[in-house]
């Protein structure tokens, strides 16, 4: 991570983005107590991380990084997903998109509000997606 992403996750977690990656981790906890969903939960986990600090990674889809398809690409990717989008989806990329508008208010909290907004994907639909970092 260099130097100006360290900066903006530093600002990022002050102003919206901490609250958020709790958001992620309360839905982790639960899908992990529902044990239904406990397949849902490490993804949760993960993208609970890439939450607090968004600057310098990327989330991607595992198809188009490896060429290659995987159960999470497939069909059973998107039947996850749809279980996703409801047991949890919505309202994590509502969050998003409200903490989204409020940062775009100012201008300098414009690249925060379009970190928000990159995070509206990953909350509607994260099976078949991956987090890289942006370094290699």
């Amino acid at each position: 991570m260099g130097p100006v992403s360290f900066i903006l996750n530093l600002i990022w977690i002050v102003f919206g983005g901490g609250l958020m990656a709790v958001a992620w981790v309360i839905v982790a906890v639960i899908m992990a107590l529902t044990i239904v969903l406990l397949p849902w939960s490490r993804a949760a986990f993960a993208i609970a991380g890439y939450t607090l600090f968004p600057f310098g990674r990327a989330a991607v889809s595992r198809r188009e990084l490896t060429g290659q398809d995987d159960i999470g690409t497939g069909g059973l990717g998107f039947i996850g997903n749809v279980i996703w989008f409801f047991a949890a989806g919505w309202w994590l990329a509502l969050g998003h998109v409200l903490a989204g508008i409020a940062c775009a208010l100012t201008i300098i909290g414009l690249p925060l509000a379009v970190a928000h907004f990159k995070l509206v994907r990953i909350s509607l639909a994260p099976i078949g997606m991956t987090i890289i970092n942006l370094d290699r």
